[in-house]
């Protein structure tokens, strides 16, 4: 029985697609650590999860039945995925089912600071009327300056400047700008020019402390900022001093360096109880419908990796998908090292044995290499002991098309 495992409650739909493969899911609320998780995967074959569970090279080895790992979230920096390659672990995220929402976040909370809503709520449930225009202001006219023009950015991008603000932004590779916005020469640039700055970069570790005092200290007298990327992009103290100063005006956070592993956990945070801060937990991608979306797209790729060994738009492993080939009952996969000669050995065994490859799809990967073949009959065992020994072979499996 192929078993998944499923963390941090993914939405429940995925549940119905894996039982219509065929497959029993255990569901854990919370994340685990690393001696946790190397006990509950033992005999599971997928393991499901969001962005609070890491999965080290230490769990991967130790879980020899694992075949696939599926990031219900866009980042895959939880994940030690070179480890993951090397083990023959396919790895699959959701790279934009909840951009969406997150964009949708950024807009509320560049709305909510500029008119100081936070405050203003704040002071009526204290029983306090405070009307007053002071220090709030229409965004329209505004710069917005984007750090990371992805598929986040670029879609705030085109969503801000329809709210007429200006937007300009700045990305380490090349990106082409969407609508008016303009591309800035450096990151510096955009936090001298912005009166918003929206962070949206990637997990890497390269990005750890972007963005700390010498950065803040660039940005416009009472700018605003928004991080909704990954929490160890920000400097938090640094943060907190210049808005205590005045320097920055407001705040948004909802990604931070050191997050409570299950809903109800406590929270601190060296931002809590300043005004005009928004501190939201984790929950950009956390609408209904963008969970949903998540769900579907993670569940379906791991449910047809299981069942046809596809790995189109696997983070980690070369992008192969072949439909069935005509004739074909058994399919073999096979995760390899990208050395000359691996497709030759594989191919003359069939020969030898008489057996008929009738499709065949290979891709490489830097120093990996994946291929399907299926063929018109059964493999003996001892040929398949042979492919799965070759020094080049990380991880073979064979599939009864029937």
């Amino acid at each position: 029985m192929t078993t998944a495992l499923l963390l941090e409650n993914p939405d429940a739909c995925a549940d119905d697609i894996f039982a219509s493969e065929g497959i029993e899911v255990r569901r854990i609320s919370g994340s685990l650590d690393e001696a946790e998780l190397i006990e509950a995967l033992q005999g599971v074959q997928i393991l499901g999860i969001r962005s609070k569970t890491e999965v080290t090279a230490r769990v991967i080895e130790a879980a020899p039945n694992l075949l696939a790992i599926g990031a219900y979230c866009i980042g895959t920096n939880q994940i030690d995925l070179e480890a993951a390659s090397r083990h023959g672990v396919a790895v699959f995220n959701a790279p934009y089912s909840n951009t969406r929402s997150v964009v949708e976040l950024a807009i509320a909370e560049i709305i909510m600071m500029g008119r100081r809503l936070v405050e203003r709520n704040n002071s009526l449930h204290q029983g306090v009327w405070n009307k007053s225009a002071s220090h709030a202001h229409e965004i329209r006219g505004r710069t917005l300056g984007i750090i990371g023009y992805g598929s986040i950015g670029t879609q705030l991008s085109v969503l801000a400047e329809a709210m007429g603000l200006k937007v300009i932004f700045y990305d380490r590779a090349e990106r082409l700008a969407l609508g008016n916005a303009r591309r800035m020469h450096s990151m510096e640039e955009v936090l001298q020019q912005a009166d918003v700055v929206s962070m949206h970069v990637s997990g890497e570790a390269s990005n750890t402390g972007l963005i700390g005092d010498r950065e803040f200290s660039m940005m416009k007298p009472r700018s605003l900022f928004i991080n909704l990327s990954r929490g160890h992009v920000v400097d938090l103290d640094a943060l907190r001093k210049h808005l205590l100063t005045g320097h920055i005006a407001g705040a948004a956070v909802d990604v931070f360096p050191h997050e409570p592993k299950s809903t109800g956990d406590p929270f601190e945070s060296p931002l809590a109880d300043i005004p005009n801060v928004i501190l939201t937990p984790h929950i950009g991608g956390s609408t209904v419908e963008a969970q949903e979306d998540i769900a579907r797209f993670v569940s379906g790729k791991l449910s047809a990796y299981l069942g046809d060994a596809g790995t189109y738009m696997s983070v980690n492993f070369p992008s192969v998908s072949m439909p069935r080939s005509e004739g074909a009952t058994h399919r073999l996969a096979l995760m390899h090292f990208n050395v000359p000669g691996v497709m030759g050995k594989l191919n003359r065994g069939f020969a030898k044995l008489g057996v008929n490859v009738v499709g065949q799809s290979l891709g490489t990967k830097g120093e990996y290499g994946y291929a399907l073949t299926d063929i018109s009959g059964p493999l003996p065992e001892a040929r398949l002991g042979e492919l799965a020994a070759m020094e080049s072979t990380i991880r073979l499996r064979y599939l009864d098309l029937g």
